[in-house]
Formats: C-alpha cells, structure tokens, sequence
C-alpha cells in the first residue's frame, strides 16, 4: 500500500504535535515519499529536519543523516529520541564503546536514523557496513558544503558524490538554506546521477529588518544599538578572536550582559555560555562565525555584524538566526573599506585555484555593493540567488530612501588623485593630499605639487571615506591587493575622469544619527500574568533539560510553553493538543508540567 501525504501528517501530529506541514515542506515530503531524489533550498526556520525525518519514520529500512557538526547531531538525536524516535549518532565525541552501542542498534534494525559525520560516512569500513544493510535514504544537510562553486566548500563533502555509485537503490536528499544557482547546478551534478526534483521554497526573511552603515567610532556605533534594545536577545558578530574579547568587555563595562564566544575558548566555558544565552535575557553573545550553526534560539531579535562577514552567502546564513519565531527581527551591519582590504587579501591567501578566487571576489563584490547600495536592500539580497522581488518596506533603505545626488565634481577630484599618485596608495593618504596635508609621507612623495592637492578641503574627513566607498562599491575603483590596498581607476572610473560620463551616488551625512529605540518584538505579547508563568515554566524546562543533558529547545520549544501559558491545559489530553507535544513527550513530561500549572492556579 503506498505511503501518502496523510499518512505522513498523521505521523507528524503522532510523533512531533504539530497538526500540519508548511506550505514549502509538503511538495518536498510528497516527492520523497514517492521516492524521488529531491534538492530542497528552504530559509533557515522553515524546517527542513522535518522534511525527511517525518519520510524516515514511515519508510522500510535505515534513513543516514549526513551533518557537520557533532554538537548539532547530539542535540538533533536527543530531540528525536525524547519524541520516541528510534535515532543514534556516532561520532568522535563519543567513546569507541558507546559507539560500538550504537552501531550494535543499527546492525539490528532497531534504529531508523543515524547520523553521522561526511568523514566518518565516507571511509571504507563504514560505506562496506552500511551496503550489506541497504539504507534506504541519505539525507545530506548543508549539502552546499558539496559544491566548490559554494562558500562553504568542504572537500570531505565533495567525496559524498560517491554515494549514488555506491548505494544505487537508496534516495538521495540534500538540504541547504543557501545556495545560489549556480551552487544548486554543482550540487545535482556532483550528488545526484540523474536529474532531482529541486525545491527553492524562496530566500526572503520578510520579518528581518535589513540595515547598514560605515563604520566610524564602532563603540558608540555597537554600544548605541545594543542600548535601544535593552530587553531583547541577540547576537553580534565580530572578525576575530581579539575583536570578540574587546567588544564583550566593553558591553559588560556598560552595564551590558554581554558573553564571548569563539573556538579558542575552552569547551565548558564555550558551552555554559550557550546555554545562558539560550536560557537568559537579554543576553547578548558576541561571536566569531564559531557560534551559530545549529543553534535553535527562537527569539533572537537581533544580528549586528561589526565587520563585513566573508561574503553575501555567508551573512545570509548569518542573519537567519535571527526572528526565527517570525516576530520583528533586525540584521544590521556596520563596515569600512578596510575590512573589503583585508576580505580581499584572504580570498588571496588561500590556497585555492584562479577560478576559485576570482569566484569568492565576485561573492565579495556583491556584499560590498549590498552594504553600499542606494536602493532596497531586500531586491538586492534576493536578486544573487535567483529570487525577484519588489522594494520590500522594512530596510534602512525603504523606510528612510536615501538622497541622490550629482558628484560627479568631486569623482574626477578623486579619480584624478588615484591617477596623479600612480594607483598605488590607500584611501588614507589619498584624503590627506585632497584636505591640503603636509605631513610627512605627503612630503616625503611630493604629493603636495599636485594640482589636486588641496581641492577637497571643503569636505570633513569622513565626507571623503564615504564618498571613496561609494566609488569602489560603484566599481569606478577597485583594490590593488597585490598592491597592498592601493586603489586603481577602472574603465569605468577612467570616462568620468575623462569627462565622458556622470557619477551619482547617495548623499553622505557625516552628523551622527540620534538612535531610535525598537518597539518590543515580542511574538505573541503576554500578560504579566502569564509573563510570569512562563518564566516558571521555562525555569522548569532547564531543570529538565541539564537532567538530560541537553539544550532546553529539545525538551519544548518557547512556542509550546507560550501556549502552555495561554491555554494552562488542566489534563493529559490537553497537554497533548498543545503545539510541539507528541504522544512521547507527552508520556515523559505531561505530568510534571500539569503539577507546575495546577500548583499555579491554586495559588
């Protein structure tokens, strides 16, 4: 009898108390359940876990659950099995005798998902374990991990191209929130052996506020925004170790509950700060890219990048842990040249083929002109991976549309300084001859006997940093790596030096911007009453949770105790109806949640 989609919303109500699948999951479960290869391109929150845990349950056989990281794939085992799903991981964390266990309940048939690691996937004891039991499905997370068009490209992922050779009868499925086309091309050709059903359930995150804004003096810049939210959670991320360090002090010094977190930490100290700030507010976490993957905080109200992230999938994969419980959010990043200076000479460092490198600039050039651009954010963001969309409303750029105007003036000023110089020296010095200095490196090249010496004194310092932005995020200039940060004029650059062409570009401002407070974000608004009740009721998850040793999100997610806290189920088969409740969590955790709420209407 062939499995269908009622079936699988029956295990979805039965298993993980949610009564429907969302519009973007169902035409994925529908193709695998028929058995079709499928690629499934979905926002991050839109939940992609559910798309082929749900297809595991009801198929014969074992489903493998191909994922990166090790915290991740404990915490994701965990979550199934307090659902009463039948699911192990093994992996290097554990020790060889707990993973003996586990491979002891897959040979046996009693487990339905494994999870596991490309690297320890793909060597040649385990694919020869795995082919004499005959999965049924692989079900490869971050699959844009697989592609070297990517940029995540993880080499031990390529080699999971090897699994249609080896496993002919299995299903493929692969899920990523973020890949463009051609990333999507690279992985149906390398993963799948004939053609998948791709699904792009779409990129936009419309509850997400886009902003951004250059860098000037980043403690009051961080510091002013942190403290027009003070009662929301966020997450703020930074370029170093040694940036991450500075900035959590400096918020702590002002009275901000602020906690670092990058890899050189040790590991407790790692973990205990996730979980205050999975459990606490506000808490803010100040990062390196170390800290996000797999953290499943609904209510993170806020991204803040301090420098630009590595390129424009990245901080698209970085904005999305923000509003994941679709209330108001905010991604708002702030950036300088020297930050495109220094991303450009990584790309160069790397040891990575022409092709490769002149990708990863273009990634960068789309960012660079996102950060800059004089129209809606949201249509450029969408607009790199394929999406169309109209002026969204909710960016910086929409809400205050920004003045343009005619400079061409000063561009050939400019343009004609980089020229006069020999293309070889930074913007730094190229605003120190325009605003007339002598100082010694001006003296020292002569610079102050050109005829552009001096021709920019009628604007601030910071008036020209905007505007040379603005001229490179144009491509009217581009950065000399090579040359150690020095500009050089484009084609384009040169027909405006030339006179044969205009540059328009937004009005800078140099006043520094009063900030503005958020309006509380929180999704849904709770009485005080019951504000307070569910304070108790998270209280009690995390004693839950450390008894189990795992993040309190595997026990209920915040939407289960908010309708918990609204509703105040009286009975089991209440508890039952609430959203996130299967008949396993019911079984371990009704009764002690019940006590909890009776004990509260009592008093």
């Amino acid at each position: 009898m062939a499995i269908g989609l009622e079936d699988a919303r029956e295990a979805l109500r039965l298993v993980f108390g949610h009564d429907d699948f969302r519009a973007g999951q169902i035409p994925v479960v529908e193709s695998m359940l028929t058995g079709a290869d499928v690629l499934a391109v979905m926002p991050t929150g839109a939940g992609k876990s559910l798309c082929f845990q749900v297809p595991a349950l009801l198929m014969d056989g074992l489903t493998v659950v191909v994922s990166p990281l090790v915290a991740l794939m404990e915490d994701q085992v965990a979550a199934l099995r307090l659902s009463g799903v039948a699911a192990d991981t093994i992996n290097s964390s554990r020790e060889r005798e707990v993973n003996v266990d586990a491979w002891r309940r897959v040979a046996s048939g009693e487990t339905r998902l494994l999870y596991i690691s490309p690297e320890r996937l793909m060597t040649e004891r385990m694919i020869g374990a795995l082919q004499r039991l005959g999965p049924s499905m692989f079900a490869i997370d971050e699959a844009h991990c697989i592609s070297r068009w990517g940029s995540a490209f993880r080499p031990e992922y390529e080699r999971l191209s090897a699994l249609r050779t080896a496993f002919p009868n299995a299903r493929l499925a692969a899920f990523t929130a973020t890949a463009d086309p051609a990333t999507r091309e690279d992985i149906c050709a390398k993963l799948f052996g004939s053609d998948p059903k791709v699904f792009v359930s779409g990129f936009d995150r419309p509850n997400i506020t886009l902003s951004s804004e250059p860098r000037n003096r980043w403690q009051d810049q961080v510091l002013a925004f942190i403290k027009a939210r003070p009662d929301h959670s966020g997450i703020i991320y930074a370029l170093s170790r040694k940036n991450v360090g500075e900035i959590a002090t400096f918020l702590t010094e002002n009275g901000v509950t602020a906690l670092p977190y990058h890899a050189g930490m040790d590991a407790d100290q790692r973990r205990l700060h996730q979980d205050r700030f999975m459990t606490e507010r506000p808490v803010v976490m100040v990062a390196t890219i170390a800290f996000g993957m797999g953290i499943d905080k609904p209510d993170i109200r806020y991204v803040l990048h301090t420098h630009l992230p590595s390129n424009i999938e990245a901080y698209y994969q970085e904005i999305g842990r923000a509003g994941r419980d679709g209330a108001p959010a905010e991604a708002h990043m702030l950036f300088g040249l020297d930050d495109v200076r220094l991303r450009r000479r990584f790309i160069d460092g790397e040891n990575s083929d022409a092709d490769t490198q002149r990708r990863e600039h273009k990634r960068l050039d789309a960012l660079v002109a996102y950060a800059e651009a004089s129209s809606c954010r949201r249509v450029m963001l969408l607009a790199y991976f394929g999406d169309q969309a109209e002026p969204c409303g909710n960016c910086d750029l929409c809400l205050n549309p920004p003045v343009l105007v005619d400079e061409t003036g000063p561009a050939r000023v400019a343009l004609g300084a980089v020229e006069a110089t020999g293309e070889r020296f930074g913007v730094a010095h190229l605003i120190d001859i325009l605003r007339g200095s002598e100082n010694q490196k001006v003296l020292e090249f002569r610079h102050n006997r050109l005829a552009v010496h001096g021709q920019g004194t009628g604007k601030p310092k910071p008036w020209w940093q905007g505007f040379f932005r603005q001229l490179v995020s144009s491509g009217h200039l581009e950065i000399d790596i090579e040359g150690y940060g020095g500009l050089r004029l484009t084609a384009s650059g040169r027909e405006v030096l030339a006179g044969s062409a205009t540059f328009e570009c937004r009005e800078i401002v140099t006043r520094k911007p009063k900030p503005e407070a958020r309006p509380k974000a929180d999704a849904p608004e709770l009485s005080p009453e019951n504000a307070a009740l569910m304070d108790r009721l998270k209280a009690h998850r995390l004693e839950l949770a450390r008894e189990r040793s795992v993040p309190p999100y595997v026990i209920f997610h915040d939407r289960t105790l908010i309708a918990m806290a609204e509703t105040r189920p009286a009975d089991r088969e209440a508890f039952l109806a609430l959203p996130g409740v299967g008949k396993a969590k019911a079984d371990q955790f009704a009764e002690s949640f019940l006590t909890l709420l009776n004990t509260d209407a009592v008093a």
